[in-house]
């Protein structure tokens, strides 16, 4: 599928909003705000400099090794906050020895020196450059200077036999012990006598390489040291023409002095393509732009713990963690590696820190994170073609006020608000009243309150009744809006720090899904105040989930499709506005996320006359609809029908089958 091309968008509605007397205000990165270039800590193959940010092209004979740094000889690395595809790697064997102690060194092998180098030897290495990259061409080359043990000079000991295989992603073959190739062998030589070797294959995109030196008729030949092995290498190389199937820029934890709201993220950016040897901006790239997010309220989303004297772990700071604690000699397995004084493990502060959210690719796309004075952002960008690409000029998000220090919610059947598990867990698709908790806490005045509050609910709710005060009272909300998936009570009365009551929201809903959560935000009529999200959280005693999930119970066996229903047994499309089209109802249950939903008219012989594509419909009650016409627009024959209403999924439950008349 082919992405639509980021372009420029209007700062109008924002900008407005950056006024003296307003409050919501514009934090930014490249452009007017900070600097591509002083803001990172993660940069893979990406071309950066303070105004933009874009992949590396690589042109004809580029290594490209030589575009990332910071290998690690380990198939784990063991920096802190190592992430897959963040920092290449090239290690040897299994590359699982965490404390080798050795005068052998594989980045020697991507320094982009001939004159660096290590001793040979027999086994395999693997290379990961980190993401896939658009290559044509692997190779290695002896080094330029020294001699073997045996008085050989190091540019005449080619190595004898090999084989090299490649990958785009990670496999399973990866974590098995052991040789195995990679998924596509692009070499096996027997004998060989070339100093410099060039393995040409069709253009793909590679991540993983995996050389093996192997046993040659050659090693047979006596030298005059018996323990010489043949084949020095002083450089791996990998060339290709284009830019890398994504590349990643991580900011830094970035300090915004304040607490605030978050509103809509938005960028500048542009699509490219090389025609020839020149780089020009298209609206039909197939390149586009990922952004996730998290904020947080302090400058570490991480908690270190060090172990006890019997084996239990304690939280430390990240600076006696880093420079005072040890790494474990077997990977914290062995008792004896369970001791002070040796690192433990490294959680996530989820009570101070979001999680990161799902990536972005709509510029002014709203975010759903919770309020924080600190915010990181990761940046990939994509492309599906080797000449497409993106540039990136700048980023920027709506900020404001926060309304109060904390809102925090929880939810429960309104017939069982402390269930004995602590969560929460209903019938899929019965109709069920819930009770929705929520408790405010404010540092100071300047926190303005908030007078409404929204509950997404997935699918259309029913407003019972809105409960305020010390003890809860039911009281008569201004306005509520029933929306689809969401519900909205304005509040008779603001929340304040002055006058702080505990409130309930009382409706009515139904679950489709194994697990939803209720996600809310509080408001302000004042345009100027971002909404503030409502965290999961002990809100009231009453209610003993502190939690906004739900759990549907389901019997293994059910359906994905239910309650399917059909606005007529017989479709009469003759224009007298009776009929004329077909209404298909029903629910759709524990689809993790939207699924493509089709429609096919068979006729009783078994061919299709008919397919509409519905669209990606998600849990709950859906529609599509027929007209009575094929896929040219003619009228079928009027006769008896069957309707195959299916998803496009592994599932093998996701279709129904309906009869259906065609009359005119």
């Amino acid at each position: 599928m082919v992405r639509a091309p980021m372009y420029r968008i209007s700062l109008l509605t924002l900008v407005l909003c950056s006024s003296a007397e307003a409050q919501i205000s514009l934090w930014q990165i490249g452009g007017a705000g900070l600097a591509w270039d002083e803001s990172d800590t993660t940069r893979i193959i990406v071309d950066i400099n303070a105004e933009r940010i874009r992949p590396v092209y690589f042109a004809d004979g580029d290594n490209m090794f030589l575009s990332v740094a910071g290998w690690s000889e380990l198939i784990a690395p063991r920096e802190l906050g190592y992430i897959d595809g963040h920092q290449p790697r090239l290690w040897y064997l299994d590359g699982t020895n965490v404390n080798r102690t050795s005068y052998f060194d594989s980045p020697l092998y991507v320094d982009g020196l001939r004159s660096t180098y290590n001793t040979a030897r027999d086994g395999y290495w693997t290379i990961d450059i980190g993401v896939p990259v658009p290559a044509a061409r692997f190779g290695f080359v002896t080094p330029t200077e020294g001699v073997r043990s045996d008085g050989v000079p190091l540019n005449q000991d080619p190595v004898p036999a090999f084989e090299v295989s490649i990958a785009a992603e990670a496999g399973d073959i990866l974590a098995q012990k052991g040789y195995h190739r990679l998924n596509t062998l692009i070499a096996d030589v027997p004998v060989n006598f070339d100093p410099e070797v060039e393995i040409d294959f069709p253009q793909q995109y590679v991540r993983f390489v995996r050389y093996q030196r192997k046993a040659s008729v050659l090693d047979e030949q006596r030298t005059t040291d018996s323990n010489t092995v043949r084949g020095t290498i002083a450089e791996f190389v990998l060339t290709g023409r284009g830019v890398p199937k994504r590349a990643i820029y991580r900011s830094k934890i970035l300090d915004l002095g304040t607490e605030v709201n978050f509103g809509r993220l938005a960028w500048a950016a542009r699509t490219m393509r090389m025609v020839g040897e020149e780089a020009v901006v298209v609206s039909d790239a197939e390149a586009w732009v990922e952004v996730e997010v998290r904020a947080g309220r302090d400058g570490d989303p991480n908690v270190y713990r060090e172990y006890t004297d019997s084996g239990r772990e304690f939280v430390v700071t990240r600076e006696r963690y880093e420079n005072d604690l040890r790494l474990p000699e077997t990977e914290g397995i062995l008792q004896i590696d369970r001791q002070p004084g040796i690192r433990a493990s490294i959680g996530y502060d989820s009570e101070n820190w979001s999680f990161w959210s799902s990536p972005i690719t709509e510029s002014g796309t709203w975010l759903d994170l919770r309020n924080g004075s600190h915010l990181q952002l990761q940046i990939t960008l994509q492309s599906r073609a080797f000449g497409d690409w993106v540039e990136l000029d700048s980023l920027w998000i709506e900020t404001s006020p926060p309304l109060a220090a904390q809102i925090v919610g929880e939810v429960a059947r309104a017939a069982d608000m402390q269930p004995p598990p602590g969560f929460v867990q209903v019938e899929l698709g019965a109709r069920e009243t819930f009770v929705y908790d929520v408790r405010a806490s404010f540092a100071s005045a300047a926190e303005g309150g908030f007078d409404r509050v929204r509950i997404h609910t997935g699918i259309a709710p029913e407003f019972a009744r809105l409960e305020m005060g010390d003890p809860l009272a039911a009281v008569e909300p201004l306005a509520v809006v029933e929306g689809d998936a969401s519900l909205e009570v304005l509040l008779p009365q603001k929340v304040t720090a002055a006058s702080n009551e505990p409130l309930r929201v009382v409706f009515a809903a139904e679950v489709f899904a194994r697990a939803t959560t209720f996600t809310g935000e509080v408001l302000t009529e004042d345009e100027n105040r971002l909404p503030q999200p409502i965290e999961p959280g002990d809100a009231s005693a009453a209610v003993s989930t502190n939690s906004l999930r739900v759990l549907g119970a389901a019997n293994p066996a059910a359906e994905i499709v239910q309650r399917v229903r059909l606005s007529s047994g017989v479709v009469t499309p003759n224009g007298d506005g009776v009929n004329d089209r077909l209404a298909i109802e029903y629910a759709l249950f524990l689809l993790p996320a939207p699924v493509p939903v089709i429609l096919d008219v068979y006729d009783l012989a078994g061919n299709r006359r008919a397919h509409v594509e519905v669209g990606a419909q998600g849990t709950g009650p859906q529609r599509a609809f027929w007209d009575g016409r094929d896929a040219q627009g003619a009228l079928l024959p009027p006769g008896l029908y069957l309707l195959d209403l299916a998803l496009v999924t592994e599932a093998q439950r996701g279709r129904a089958l309906l009869p259906v008349g065609l009359a005119y």
